[in-house]
């Protein structure tokens, strides 16, 4: 063992979070600076398992225990490149995952487990603080043409992966700015912008090429796409907005989540002056209980809503592991993120059952009603009926799947019966040369499973050029 004794001597520690009355004035990450030293007490905590099922936890298969030593030891270029070695973006996971490598930590079986997600971004920060991220040029070109449309976790995974490979990638992006839900789906309060910026700076410099403001399937066909690329790689996400069909969805200041968090993200970078939604004295109230939902809450928060409410139909998660969820498996527990802690009040077990005019055709309420699980379906708790006052409602309910229209109908390819695009082992769709990755073919994931699937694909995409290939494919499309 490195360390035989360092996760007898030390906790479990993370950085501190800014003081709510401060952060919540600006847009900066809610994270403060953690030293050096505390790093090295954190990564010491590492048992160097045996069978390190932390590996297992990790969709890209990170050698954590290597560079949790090299963190301990100072040797920080070693780390980086052990980091590097299964993951393109350290800093995006290192920011935005939910570390399931820290559900499988063995050292949570009967302790805190090790604060893995905060040693794997402060090795890749500390590498660009530090001039240690350089551009990788490939060896040889292949004269191999590939386009990868959508510019999300996946699609630049897979981007970065085949331009190291040799071919000229072409990443197509609809929006005016390369990044997908990155660059306007997460606030800057969960990771500032420059950190994508510079990553992308790397990938142009290394040969990849990006083309903004082009919605494939309108700006480009897929026969345009087809005749002028020997590849094409689907990796547009799973952007299709659950919607919440319940009686007066029609009134206005009810919107999806994405139609609020896109605008309020350009608002933070300087392309608006003022968000055309805003929270700014309003009583919000946002259903869905997850990240997406927490990002709104944030995001509320920094306009100035007069009150938020956030409601979720499932029951209060228990405050510790579930017995359904054992180790190693994702745990079924209650979570408060930084969004959280900054206010709100987090309503479960409750249904819409409808939204109540102003009487000017602005919605002015929700009524809602607690519900119970009877036989695996929710039912009514009747005479629980309460007008919960909203003058914006925020659905932040998740997404069933891809866009049809435009590209997927235009390609033809063949959908699974959840949805999204099907792909055999080989990450190839049923149209010739198209090959998914991402939530596109997977359904809404983890950003740590879309980098995952962008490499796979891409090493499945340059042995159908090449005949063979030297990259690393951490996952197949079976495994779930």
């Amino acid at each position: 063992m490195a360390d035989p004794t360092g996760f007898m001597r030390h906790q479990r520690e993370l950085p501190k979070r800014r003081p709510v009355d401060i952060r919540i004035t600006d847009w900066r990450e809610v994270y403060e600076a953690f030293p050096e030293e505390s790093l090295k007490d954190q990564a010491s905590r590492c048992m160097d398992c045996g069978i390190p099922f932390c590996h297992n936890g990790c969709p890209l298969g990170n050698i954590i225990p290597e560079w949790n030593d090299l963190a301990r030891r100072g040797e920080w270029d070693e780390a980086i490149e052990r980091l590097h070695a299964t993951n393109n973006f350290p800093e995006f996971t290192g920011r935005l995952c939910p570390a399931p490598c820290e559900a499988a930590c063995v050292l949570g079986i009967s302790d805190d487990p090790v604060a893995i997600k905060q040693i794997e971004v402060s090795i890749i920060d500390r590498a660009w603080d530090e001039g240690r991220v350089a551009p990788v040029a490939p060896s040889a070109l292949t004269g191999r043409r590939v386009a990868v449309v959508g510019s999300g976790p996946a699609g630049l995974a897979a981007a970065q992966q085949l331009t190291r490979a040799g071919h000229e990638v072409v990443v197509y992006e609809r929006a005016d700015r390369i990044g997908g839900l990155l660059r306007y789906g997460i606030p800057e309060f969960k990771m500032e912008k420059s950190v994508l910026d510079r990553r992308l700076a790397q990938m142009e410099a290394e040969g990849t090429r990006f083309v903004t403001s082009c919605n494939v399937g309108v700006d480009v066909t897929a026969d345009e796409l087809r005749a002028t690329y020997d590849a094409v790689v689907l990796a547009g996400g799973s952007t299709a907005a659950r919607n919440l069909p319940a009686p007066g969805r029609e009134l206005t200041g009810i919107h999806l989540a994405m139609e609020y968090l896109v605008p309020s993200n350009r608002v933070a970078q300087g392309d608006l002056a003022e968000p055309p939604i805003s929270a700014a004295g309003k009583n919000v109230v946002i259903i869905g209980g997850g990240d997406t939902g927490a990002d709104c809450l944030g995001t509320a928060h920094r306009q100035g809503a007069a009150s938020v409410h956030q409601l979720e139909i499932m029951p209060r998660p228990p405050e510790t592991r579930a017995a359904t969820t054992p180790w190693p498996t994702w745990p079924l527990m209650y979570r408060t993120s930084s969004a959280h802690e900054e206010g709100g009040d987090r309503v479960f077990s409750v249904n819409t059952e409808r939204f109540v005019d102003d009487g000017t055709g602005a919605v002015a309420a929700l009524r809602m009603h607690e519900v119970t699980m009877v036989g695996g379906r929710f039912e009514k708790v009747e005479g629980t009926d309460v007008d919960l006052p909203g003058q914006l409602i925020l659905l932040a309910m998740g997404f069933t799947g891809p866009e049809r229209e435009g590209l997927v109908e235009q390609l033809g390819v063949t959908l699974d019966p959840r949805g999204n695009v099907a792909r055999d082992a080989g990450w190839a769709t049923s149209a010739p040369d198209v090959f998914v990755c991402g939530d596109m073919g997977r359904g809404q994931s983890l950003i740590v499973w879309a980098i995952a699937e962008g490499r796979a694909c891409a090493a499945a995409v340059d042995r159908h050029l090449t005949g063979s290939t030297e990259l690393p494919a951490p996952i197949t499309p079976t495994r779930r």
